[in-house]
């Protein structure tokens, strides 16, 4: 049993004889554990946004990237990136603001509104991402398909055997497939990772609730 289900239990116990100064333990108690959790999901989603800014760096010398660098497709690639990372960075101020003002906050109402503008912010970023995956991934497939010589032929010889509404429906139907199977395990990562703190960060306002009623 934590510190917080001692308090909680001491306080019900005691509550007609120092029910002010319990409750008021209590409220330290959820403070302190809020803060923290909203740090963490700071802390994760600046280490998360590092890890994707080296992937490039990391895979440089692949066939896949040097393949690519040779569509000559900076128009779109960069004005892509610098929106992430324009995005992104409101994020990582988002989450640095919410922590802040959990630290400061001095009543339960106040707290109570800064869990909830962590859970926004939190599914926003979670939404961001996927959002922003997906578009990727149909920009880099329509990039591939302009300027890949060899698709380009195999769109050519579907067309001149009829075939190319055939070859443009299993195309989508394979990417969409490759997209929903990439959506759910960059879901269960966010499940695993954010979903935990988030559940606590819950567990911690329905507290609240309780100790204002």
């Amino acid at each position: 049993m934590d510190e917080l289900e001692l308090l909680k239990r001491d306080w019900q116990k005691s509550e007609h004889s120092y029910p002010k100064v319990s409750q008021a333990e209590i409220y330290r108690m959820l403070h302190r554990r809020s803060s923290s959790i909203v740090k963490w999901i700071f802390i994760i989603s600046i280490i998360e946004i590092v890890f994707w800014s080296l992937m490039p760096f990391l895979f440089r010398d692949s066939e896949t990237l040097k393949k690519f660098e040779e569509y000559h497709a900076e128009n779109i690639i960069i004005p892509l990136t610098v929106i992430s990372y324009v995005v992104l960075a409101y994020f990582i101020y988002r989450f640095f603001k919410n922590y802040k003002n959990i630290n400061a906050t001095s009543t339960i109402k106040s707290l109570m509104h800064s869990i909830l503008r962590t859970r926004r912010t939190v599914k926003h970023y979670v939404v961001f991402n996927l959002a922003y995956m997906a578009l990727t991934m149909f920009i880099v497939l329509g990039i591939e398909f302009n300027r890949d010589e060899k698709i380009k032929s195999v769109i050519e010889e579907a067309a001149a055997n009829g075939e190319l509404l055939k070859f443009y429906a299993s195309t989508i139907f394979l990417v969409l497939l490759f997209v929903a199977l990439f959506a759910v395990l960059i879901l269960i990562f966010y499940y695993l990772i954010y979903g935990i703190l988030l559940r606590r960060l819950n567990k911690n306002y329905r507290e609240l609730k309780r100790l204002e009623v």
